[in-house]
């Protein structure tokens, strides 16, 4: 994967408050760390990081050069996002160096056509495993061609580009090959879910009643309780 070279500058506001102020003016607070270095408390430029890690992935590297004069190869470690606004909230970026090892998770896609009337289920969608800091894959391919049912492909079975080693157990299902349910089976179960949901609405439904009947129970007491205020009141 290329490296990216992205700008920052350094962050003196820390906090809520200043996250905020921060993400206002169209920055992404970030933390770089690493190596037995003090944290360094940055700022990237929101549109510019987004672009890469829409592009490159979450694994993407970066070469930031702070507006301080000090320079950092980096790898995202921790990225949090807004989950409405779909925006950047906070990042942490883990210090690399050229030639360094690191491992990380990585998306495995799956590849191919299973067979006939099967069902396929992606147990895991990522796998560790260890690399180059600047030879990290986007992605990792693990095939499902002519899979039937009771195959699992499991993490021994992902193909792995060179330089890259398995740091997860191998035997960990990525995916699993299912018959698809047929016809038959899936008018069967429609009772079930009809009568689940009626007793569903007809737990609601008491519910709504016994609360109705506890509020009318209740007014009474109220307008009693009201009355002995109003008479100690007075009193």
């Amino acid at each position: 994967m290329s490296e990216v070279k992205i700008s920052a500058e350094p962050r003196t506001e820390f906090g809520k408050g200043g996250a905020r102020r921060t993400r206002r003016a169209g920055k992404v607070p970030a933390v770089l760390y690493g190596h037995g270095e003090k944290p360094k408390h940055i700022a990237l430029p929101a549109r510019e990081f987004a672009a890469a890690i829409r592009k490159g992935g979450a694994n993407q590297l970066f070469a930031i050069e702070v507006s301080d004069g000090t320079q950092a190869l980096a790898l995202p470690k921790a990225i949090q996002r807004d989950p409405i606004k779909d925006t950047f909230e906070h990042v942490d970026l883990l210090l690399v160096r050229r030639g360094e090892k690191v491992t990380v998770e990585v998306p495995v896609q799956l590849t191919g056509e299973a067979g006939k009337d099967t069902l396929i289920v992606h147990d895991h969608d990522t796998l560790s495993v260890t690399a180059e800091a600047t030879k990290v894959p986007d992605h990792l391919e693990a095939s499902i061609e002519g899979a039937e049912p009771g195959v699992q492909v499991t993490a021994a079975d992902v193909e792995l580009p060179a330089g890259v080693e398995l740091a997860a157990d191998p035997e960990l299902p990525v995916a699993t090959v299912t018959a698809a349910p047929t016809a038959e089976q899936l008018e069967a179960t429609l009772p079930e879910i009809e009568v689940a949901e009626e007793e569903i609405e007809a737990g609601v439904g008491e519910e709504t009643a016994e609360s109705s009947e506890g509020a009318e129970a209740g007014e009474p007491a109220a307008a009693g309780g009201e009355e002995s205020a109003e008479a100690k009141t007075e009193a």
